[in-house]
Protein backbone atom coordinates (compact mmCIF):
# COMPACT_ATOMS: atom_id res chain seq x y z
CA UNK A 1 0.00 0.00 0.00
CA UNK A 2 1.02 3.32 -0.41
CA UNK A 3 2.45 5.88 2.36
CA UNK A 4 0.64 3.99 5.14
CA UNK A 5 3.25 5.51 7.04
CA UNK A 6 1.27 9.16 6.70
CA UNK A 7 -1.17 8.71 3.67
CA UNK A 8 -1.59 12.13 2.26
CA UNK A 9 0.29 11.87 -1.30
CA UNK A 10 -1.84 13.96 -3.61
CA UNK A 11 -1.39 10.95 -6.36
CA UNK A 12 -4.02 8.85 -4.51
CA UNK A 13 -7.60 9.29 -5.14
CA UNK A 14 -9.83 7.95 -2.35
CA UNK A 15 -12.83 6.79 -2.71
CA UNK A 16 -16.21 6.45 -0.16
CA UNK A 17 -18.15 4.06 -0.08
CA UNK A 18 -18.92 3.67 3.65
CA UNK A 19 -21.70 1.27 4.15
CA UNK A 20 -22.66 0.12 7.46
CA UNK A 21 -24.47 -2.88 9.50
CA UNK A 22 -22.70 -5.51 11.96
CA UNK A 23 -20.62 -8.29 10.80
CA UNK A 24 -19.83 -10.20 13.72
CA UNK A 25 -23.28 -11.30 13.92
CA UNK A 26 -23.10 -12.73 10.79
CA UNK A 27 -25.50 -15.23 9.56
CA UNK A 28 -24.73 -19.43 8.61
CA UNK A 29 -23.88 -22.19 10.99
CA UNK A 30 -24.10 -25.72 10.89
CA UNK A 31 -27.18 -26.06 8.68
CA UNK A 32 -25.21 -25.57 5.82
CA UNK A 33 -26.21 -22.03 5.53
CA UNK A 34 -24.04 -19.79 4.02
CA UNK A 35 -22.28 -17.25 5.91
CA UNK A 36 -22.19 -13.68 5.62
CA UNK A 37 -18.86 -12.01 6.43
CA UNK A 38 -17.24 -8.40 5.92
CA UNK A 39 -13.82 -6.95 5.37
CA UNK A 40 -12.78 -2.89 5.01
CA UNK A 41 -10.22 -1.62 3.39
CA UNK A 42 -9.12 1.95 2.22
CA UNK A 43 -7.50 2.56 -1.44
CA UNK A 44 -8.04 4.34 -4.48
CA UNK A 45 -10.46 3.42 -7.37
CA UNK A 46 -8.02 1.09 -9.40
CA UNK A 47 -6.65 -0.42 -6.02
CA UNK A 48 -10.52 -0.86 -5.07
CA UNK A 49 -11.69 -2.65 -8.45
CA UNK A 50 -9.38 -5.24 -7.98
CA UNK A 51 -10.27 -6.08 -4.59
CA UNK A 52 -13.81 -5.96 -5.67
CA UNK A 53 -13.23 -8.55 -8.40
CA UNK A 54 -10.72 -10.37 -5.48
CA UNK A 55 -13.77 -10.70 -3.43
CA UNK A 56 -15.99 -11.83 -5.60
CA UNK A 57 -13.28 -14.72 -7.44
CA UNK A 58 -13.42 -15.95 -3.11
CA UNK A 59 -16.86 -16.15 -2.83
CA UNK A 60 -17.17 -18.26 -6.32
CA UNK A 61 -14.35 -20.40 -4.80
CA UNK A 62 -15.47 -21.18 -1.17
CA UNK A 63 -19.58 -21.27 -1.56
CA UNK A 64 -19.96 -21.43 2.04
CA UNK A 65 -19.06 -18.17 2.92
CA UNK A 66 -20.05 -14.63 0.87
CA UNK A 67 -18.00 -11.62 2.11
CA UNK A 68 -18.64 -8.04 1.26
CA UNK A 69 -16.04 -6.03 0.87
CA UNK A 70 -17.09 -2.26 2.69
CA UNK A 71 -14.63 0.48 1.43
CA UNK A 72 -13.91 3.49 3.62
CA UNK A 73 -12.41 6.96 3.09
CA UNK A 74 -8.68 7.40 4.35
CA UNK A 75 -9.90 10.32 5.68
CA UNK A 76 -11.27 9.39 8.88
CA UNK A 77 -10.75 5.43 8.63
CA UNK A 78 -8.90 4.37 11.77
CA UNK A 79 -11.99 6.65 13.73
CA UNK A 80 -14.68 4.72 11.85
CA UNK A 81 -12.81 1.51 12.69
CA UNK A 82 -12.59 1.74 16.28
CA UNK A 83 -15.96 3.38 16.66
CA UNK A 84 -17.36 0.16 14.78
CA UNK A 85 -15.16 -2.07 17.37
CA UNK A 86 -16.34 -0.69 20.12
CA UNK A 87 -19.93 -0.62 19.10
CA UNK A 88 -19.79 -4.48 18.15
CA UNK A 89 -20.52 -2.88 14.18
CA UNK A 90 -16.56 -4.02 12.70
CA UNK A 91 -16.22 -5.65 9.96
CA UNK A 92 -14.66 -9.19 10.75
CA UNK A 93 -11.18 -8.22 8.62
CA UNK A 94 -9.55 -4.93 7.93
CA UNK A 95 -7.04 -3.39 7.06
CA UNK A 96 -5.07 -1.48 9.67
CA UNK A 97 -2.31 1.24 9.33
CA UNK A 98 1.23 1.01 11.27
CA UNK A 99 0.03 3.46 14.08
CA UNK A 100 -3.78 1.62 14.21
CA UNK A 101 -2.23 -1.58 14.63
CA UNK A 102 -0.73 -0.60 17.11
CA UNK A 103 -3.58 0.90 18.79
CA UNK A 104 -5.96 -1.99 18.51
CA UNK A 105 -3.37 -4.61 20.15
CA UNK A 106 -2.97 -2.28 22.84
CA UNK A 107 -6.87 -2.16 23.70
CA UNK A 108 -7.51 -5.73 22.80
CA UNK A 109 -9.76 -5.21 19.44
CA UNK A 110 -7.59 -7.80 17.29
CA UNK A 111 -6.71 -11.31 17.77
CA UNK A 112 -3.34 -12.83 17.82
CA UNK A 113 -2.87 -14.88 14.51
CA UNK A 114 0.64 -16.45 15.51
CA UNK A 115 -0.65 -19.87 16.17
CA UNK A 116 -2.97 -19.89 13.06
CA UNK A 117 0.22 -19.13 11.13
CA UNK A 118 2.37 -21.38 12.72
CA UNK A 119 -0.62 -24.15 12.08
CA UNK A 120 0.54 -27.05 9.47
CA UNK A 121 -2.58 -25.81 7.53
CA UNK A 122 -1.66 -22.12 7.05
CA UNK A 123 -1.01 -20.81 3.55
CA UNK A 124 1.36 -18.44 4.76
CA UNK A 125 4.28 -18.75 7.13
CA UNK A 126 6.04 -15.99 8.67
CA UNK A 127 9.00 -17.18 7.08
CA UNK A 128 7.43 -16.09 3.68
CA UNK A 129 7.73 -12.35 4.79
CA UNK A 130 11.01 -9.59 5.35
CA UNK A 131 11.79 -9.06 8.86
CA UNK A 132 11.67 -5.53 8.50
CA UNK A 133 8.12 -5.41 6.98
CA UNK A 134 6.45 -6.43 10.77
CA UNK A 135 6.58 -2.82 12.71
CA UNK A 136 4.01 -2.60 15.23
CA UNK A 137 2.03 -5.23 13.96
CA UNK A 138 4.48 -7.79 16.38
CA UNK A 139 4.58 -7.48 19.71
CA UNK A 140 6.34 -9.78 22.00
CA UNK A 141 7.74 -11.86 19.34
CA UNK A 142 3.62 -12.66 18.95
CA UNK A 143 1.96 -11.69 15.68
CA UNK A 144 -1.58 -9.55 15.04
CA UNK A 145 -1.04 -8.28 11.70
CA UNK A 146 0.54 -9.36 8.22
CA UNK A 147 1.74 -7.05 5.77
CA UNK A 148 -1.45 -6.56 2.63
CA UNK A 149 2.19 -5.54 0.42
CA UNK A 150 4.55 -2.97 0.85
CA UNK A 151 5.80 0.40 -1.32
CA UNK A 152 10.03 0.05 -0.88
CA UNK A 153 11.17 3.93 -1.56
CA UNK A 154 13.69 4.01 -4.33
CA UNK A 155 14.89 7.27 -6.08
CA UNK A 156 13.04 7.95 -9.62
CA UNK A 157 15.34 9.99 -11.93
CA UNK A 158 13.57 11.69 -15.51
CA UNK A 159 15.90 10.74 -18.22
CA UNK A 160 15.24 13.55 -20.35
CA UNK A 161 15.29 16.58 -17.46
CA UNK A 162 19.19 14.82 -16.87
CA UNK A 163 19.83 14.95 -20.44
CA UNK A 164 18.16 18.61 -21.49
CA UNK A 165 21.00 19.77 -18.80
CA UNK A 166 23.74 18.13 -19.93
CA UNK A 167 23.94 15.63 -17.16
CA UNK A 168 25.82 12.39 -19.03
CA UNK A 169 25.97 10.59 -15.98
CA UNK A 170 23.60 7.83 -15.28
CA UNK A 171 22.55 7.37 -11.63
CA UNK A 172 21.96 3.61 -12.34
CA UNK A 173 25.67 2.91 -13.88
CA UNK A 174 26.99 5.12 -10.77
CA UNK A 175 25.17 2.89 -8.45
CA UNK A 176 26.42 -0.05 -9.97
CA UNK A 177 30.21 1.25 -9.64
CA UNK A 178 29.40 2.35 -6.44
CA UNK A 179 29.28 6.22 -6.75
CA UNK A 180 25.84 6.52 -6.24
CA UNK A 181 26.08 8.79 -2.96
CA UNK A 182 24.94 12.37 -1.57
CA UNK A 183 27.70 13.96 -3.20
CA UNK A 184 26.84 13.16 -6.40
CA UNK A 185 23.70 13.35 -5.78
CA UNK A 186 24.09 17.18 -4.77
CA UNK A 187 26.55 17.95 -7.93
CA UNK A 188 23.35 16.57 -10.07
CA UNK A 189 21.02 18.47 -8.56
CA UNK A 190 22.84 21.49 -8.87
CA UNK A 191 23.23 21.01 -12.31
CA UNK A 192 19.58 20.30 -12.83
CA UNK A 193 18.98 23.66 -10.95
CA UNK A 194 21.32 26.05 -12.82
CA UNK A 195 19.64 24.25 -16.08
CA UNK A 196 16.41 26.16 -14.57
CA UNK A 197 15.07 22.88 -13.41
CA UNK A 198 13.92 21.29 -9.86
CA UNK A 199 16.68 18.94 -8.61
CA UNK A 200 14.48 16.72 -6.48
CA UNK A 201 11.39 17.28 -4.16
CA UNK A 202 11.60 16.49 -1.07
CA UNK A 203 8.23 15.08 1.00
CA UNK A 204 7.59 15.49 5.13
CA UNK A 205 5.97 12.20 5.99
CA UNK A 206 7.77 9.48 7.98
CA UNK A 207 9.60 7.37 5.59
CA UNK A 208 11.48 9.83 3.07
CA UNK A 209 12.42 11.77 6.15
CA UNK A 210 14.13 8.70 8.36
CA UNK A 211 15.48 6.91 4.99
CA UNK A 212 17.74 10.31 5.08
CA UNK A 213 18.93 8.92 8.47
CA UNK A 214 19.59 5.50 7.78
CA UNK A 215 21.70 6.16 4.14
CA UNK A 216 23.74 7.73 6.83
CA UNK A 217 23.82 4.97 9.55
CA UNK A 218 22.31 7.28 11.91
CA UNK A 219 19.95 6.27 14.36
CA UNK A 220 16.03 8.31 15.82
CA UNK A 221 15.47 5.96 18.35
CA UNK A 222 16.99 4.03 21.12
CA UNK A 223 15.38 0.70 22.16
CA UNK A 224 17.75 0.56 25.24
CA UNK A 225 16.16 3.95 26.51
CA UNK A 226 12.91 3.19 26.62
CA UNK A 227 12.29 3.69 22.80
CA UNK A 228 13.29 7.67 23.49
CA UNK A 229 14.01 9.84 19.90
CA UNK A 230 18.35 10.20 20.40
CA UNK A 231 18.53 11.87 17.03
CA UNK A 232 19.51 14.94 18.14
CA UNK A 233 22.46 13.37 19.59
CA UNK A 234 23.23 11.28 17.35
CA UNK A 235 25.54 12.65 14.34
CA UNK A 236 24.87 11.19 11.83
CA UNK A 237 21.65 12.23 12.16
CA UNK A 238 22.49 15.69 12.61
CA UNK A 239 24.35 15.19 9.35
CA UNK A 240 21.61 14.06 7.52
CA UNK A 241 19.31 16.86 8.33
CA UNK A 242 22.09 19.35 7.63
CA UNK A 243 22.46 18.02 4.07
CA UNK A 244 19.02 18.55 3.81
CA UNK A 245 19.04 22.04 4.90
CA UNK A 246 22.03 23.16 3.18
CA UNK A 247 20.50 21.83 -0.52
CA UNK A 248 17.32 23.53 0.19
CA UNK A 249 19.05 26.75 1.16
CA UNK A 250 21.00 26.32 -2.33
CA UNK A 251 17.77 25.17 -4.08
CA UNK A 252 19.61 21.80 -5.24
CA UNK A 253 16.03 20.55 -3.49
CA UNK A 254 12.91 21.81 -3.00
CA UNK A 255 9.87 21.23 -0.29
CA UNK A 256 6.89 20.13 -1.79
CA UNK A 257 5.21 22.06 0.94
CA UNK A 258 6.60 25.31 -1.05
CA UNK A 259 5.22 24.54 -4.91
CA UNK A 260 2.06 26.58 -5.65
CA UNK A 261 -1.22 24.95 -5.31
CA UNK A 262 -1.54 21.88 -7.12
CA UNK A 263 2.61 21.35 -7.98
CA UNK A 264 2.92 17.68 -6.54
CA UNK A 265 5.96 15.81 -7.39
CA UNK A 266 4.56 12.52 -9.71
CA UNK A 267 2.94 15.46 -12.00
CA UNK A 268 5.94 17.78 -12.22
CA UNK A 269 8.32 14.88 -13.01
CA UNK A 270 5.81 13.53 -15.34
CA UNK A 271 5.81 17.28 -16.85
CA UNK A 272 9.80 17.08 -17.05
CA UNK A 273 10.09 19.87 -14.54
CA UNK A 274 12.33 17.64 -11.57
CA UNK A 275 15.06 15.76 -12.44
CA UNK A 276 14.59 13.62 -9.15
CA UNK A 277 11.88 12.10 -6.91
CA UNK A 278 11.34 9.37 -4.03
CA UNK A 279 8.44 7.02 -4.23
CA UNK A 280 7.77 3.29 -3.72
CA UNK A 281 6.19 1.67 -7.12
CA UNK A 282 2.63 3.83 -6.67
CA UNK A 283 3.97 5.96 -9.82
CA UNK A 284 4.72 2.80 -11.59
CA UNK A 285 1.03 2.91 -13.59
CA UNK A 286 0.44 6.31 -14.12
CA UNK A 287 4.39 6.78 -15.44
CA UNK A 288 3.67 3.75 -17.97
CA UNK A 289 0.52 5.49 -18.73
CA UNK A 290 2.79 8.20 -20.37
CA UNK A 291 4.72 6.69 -23.09
CA UNK A 292 6.45 9.97 -23.84
CA UNK A 293 7.97 9.90 -20.41
CA UNK A 294 11.74 8.33 -20.11
CA UNK A 295 12.20 7.32 -16.59
CA UNK A 296 14.26 4.42 -14.12
CA UNK A 297 14.84 4.04 -10.78
CA UNK A 298 17.79 3.75 -8.45
CA UNK A 299 18.38 2.77 -4.46
CA UNK A 300 18.50 6.06 -2.42
CA UNK A 301 21.74 7.17 -2.68
CA UNK A 302 24.07 6.88 0.81
CA UNK A 303 26.59 8.94 2.58
CA UNK A 304 28.47 5.41 4.49
CA UNK A 305 30.34 3.99 1.82
CA UNK A 306 28.54 1.44 1.01
CA UNK A 307 26.50 0.93 -2.32
CA UNK A 308 23.14 0.49 -0.92
CA UNK A 309 21.66 0.99 2.99
CA UNK A 310 17.81 0.41 4.74
CA UNK A 311 15.50 2.91 3.79
CA UNK A 312 11.84 3.16 5.21
CA UNK A 313 8.90 0.77 3.93
CA UNK A 314 5.27 2.09 3.81
CA UNK A 315 2.49 -0.59 4.46
CA UNK A 316 -0.55 -1.54 6.22
CA UNK A 317 -1.68 -5.01 7.22
CA UNK A 318 -4.51 -7.23 7.48
CA UNK A 319 -6.09 -7.93 10.85
CA UNK A 320 -8.76 -10.05 12.36
CA UNK A 321 -11.37 -8.81 14.38
CA UNK A 322 -11.07 -10.47 18.12
CA UNK A 323 -14.77 -10.85 18.28
CA UNK A 324 -15.89 -12.53 14.68
CA UNK A 325 -18.40 -15.37 15.16
CA UNK A 326 -16.22 -17.36 12.69
CA UNK A 327 -13.16 -16.82 13.25
CA UNK A 328 -11.88 -19.76 10.95
CA UNK A 329 -13.79 -18.30 7.78
CA UNK A 330 -11.97 -15.08 8.68
CA UNK A 331 -8.45 -16.03 8.74
CA UNK A 332 -8.91 -18.27 5.56
CA UNK A 333 -9.59 -15.15 4.26
CA UNK A 334 -7.06 -13.13 5.59
CA UNK A 335 -4.23 -15.85 4.95
CA UNK A 336 -5.89 -15.93 1.15
CA UNK A 337 -5.51 -12.27 0.89
CA UNK A 338 -1.58 -12.19 1.72
CA UNK A 339 -0.63 -15.03 0.66
CA UNK A 340 1.22 -15.56 -2.95
CA UNK A 341 -2.20 -16.44 -4.31
CA UNK A 342 -3.96 -13.71 -3.17
CA UNK A 343 -1.05 -11.25 -3.72
CA UNK A 344 -0.84 -12.67 -7.42
CA UNK A 345 -4.32 -11.65 -7.62
CA UNK A 346 -4.58 -8.59 -6.37
CA UNK A 347 -1.26 -6.98 -7.47
CA UNK A 348 -0.41 -7.49 -11.22
CA UNK A 349 0.07 -4.00 -12.99
CA UNK A 350 -0.70 -2.75 -10.04
CA UNK A 351 1.09 -0.12 -7.65
CA UNK A 352 2.56 -1.75 -4.53
CA UNK A 353 4.77 -4.40 -4.52
CA UNK A 354 4.40 -8.06 -2.84
CA UNK A 355 5.31 -8.34 0.80
CA UNK A 356 5.40 -11.73 0.66
CA UNK A 357 8.19 -13.90 -1.22
CA UNK A 358 7.68 -16.03 -4.47
CA UNK A 359 5.82 -13.56 -6.38
CA UNK A 360 8.45 -11.42 -7.94
CA UNK A 361 7.99 -12.16 -11.29
CA UNK A 362 4.94 -9.27 -10.73
CA UNK A 363 7.57 -6.78 -10.61
CA UNK A 364 10.03 -8.14 -12.72
CA UNK A 365 7.68 -8.29 -15.70
CA UNK A 366 9.84 -7.49 -18.75
CA UNK A 367 7.16 -5.67 -20.83
CA UNK A 368 6.63 -2.69 -18.21
CA UNK A 369 9.17 -0.20 -16.82
CA UNK A 370 10.98 0.72 -14.97
CA UNK A 371 13.42 -1.30 -16.47
CA UNK A 372 15.71 -1.82 -13.39
CA UNK A 373 12.22 -2.87 -10.81
CA UNK A 374 14.43 -5.37 -9.16
CA UNK A 375 15.99 -2.44 -7.07
CA UNK A 376 12.40 -2.78 -5.87
CA UNK A 377 12.76 -5.92 -4.38
CA UNK A 378 16.53 -5.12 -2.97
CA UNK A 379 15.09 -2.59 -0.91
CA UNK A 380 12.21 -4.12 0.10
CA UNK A 381 14.96 -6.99 1.79
CA UNK A 382 16.80 -4.64 4.06
CA UNK A 383 13.96 -1.66 4.46
CA UNK A 384 11.90 -1.22 7.43
CA UNK A 385 8.36 -0.10 8.09
CA UNK A 386 8.02 2.38 10.57
CA UNK A 387 9.32 1.55 14.08
CA UNK A 388 6.59 0.97 17.10
CA UNK A 389 8.72 3.53 19.12
CA UNK A 390 6.65 6.26 16.99
CA UNK A 391 3.55 4.21 15.77
CA UNK A 392 2.79 3.67 19.34
CA UNK A 393 2.75 7.07 20.86
CA UNK A 394 0.02 9.24 19.36
CA UNK A 395 1.28 12.96 18.11
CA UNK A 396 4.67 11.82 18.01
CA UNK A 397 4.79 11.58 13.77
CA UNK A 398 2.80 14.94 13.80
CA UNK A 399 5.93 16.33 16.30
CA UNK A 400 8.34 15.08 13.86
CA UNK A 401 6.44 16.40 10.49
CA UNK A 402 5.86 19.82 11.98
CA UNK A 403 9.52 20.64 13.00
CA UNK A 404 11.21 19.06 9.36
CA UNK A 405 8.53 21.38 7.45
CA UNK A 406 10.27 24.22 9.64
CA UNK A 407 13.63 23.18 8.73
CA UNK A 408 12.34 22.34 5.18
CA UNK A 409 11.01 26.17 4.87
CA UNK A 410 14.10 27.56 5.83
CA UNK A 411 12.53 28.88 9.21
CA UNK A 412 14.70 26.50 11.65
CA UNK A 413 18.42 25.40 11.73
CA UNK A 414 19.11 21.22 11.65
CA UNK A 415 20.22 21.35 14.97
CA UNK A 416 17.20 23.42 16.62
CA UNK A 417 14.83 21.08 14.76
CA UNK A 418 16.39 17.64 16.08
CA UNK A 419 16.39 18.89 19.37
CA UNK A 420 12.49 20.75 19.11
CA UNK A 421 12.08 16.78 17.77
CA UNK A 422 13.45 15.20 20.57
CA UNK A 423 11.70 17.64 23.27
CA UNK A 424 8.52 17.02 21.73
CA UNK A 425 8.70 13.43 20.96
CA UNK A 426 9.73 12.22 24.38
CA UNK A 427 7.48 14.14 26.05
CA UNK A 428 4.68 12.77 23.59
CA UNK A 429 6.68 9.22 25.18
CA UNK A 430 6.16 10.09 28.63
CA UNK A 431 2.67 10.82 28.59
CA UNK A 432 2.12 7.67 26.77
CA UNK A 433 3.80 5.38 29.57
CA UNK A 434 1.95 7.41 32.24
CA UNK A 435 -1.85 6.17 30.50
Amino acid sequence: MKKTWQLTASSVVLVSMIATGCSSGSSGGSNGEVLHLKWSTWGNPGELKRFYELTDQYNKDHPNVKWELVAVPNDGYEEKIITQLQGGTAPDAFYAGDATVVKLIANGSISELTSLIDSPSSPIKASDFADGLWGGSKRDDKIYGVTVDCNPLVMYYNKKVLSDAGITDDPQQLFESGQWNWQKLTELTSKLQAAGKYGLVLEDWSAPVYSWVTTNGGKIYDKDQGGKFIGDTDPKTVEAFQFLADNVKNKNFVFSGSLPKGQGPDAMFMSNQVGFGIAGRWWVPQFNANTALQYDIVPLPTNTGNKMESAGIPTAYMVMNKKTAHPTETYDFLSYFVSKEGQQFRLKGGNAVPSVSGVDDLVLDKNAQPAHAQYFLDAREIGYALWPSESAVPGASDVVKDNYDLLLLGKQDAATTLKKMAEGVNKKIAEASAN
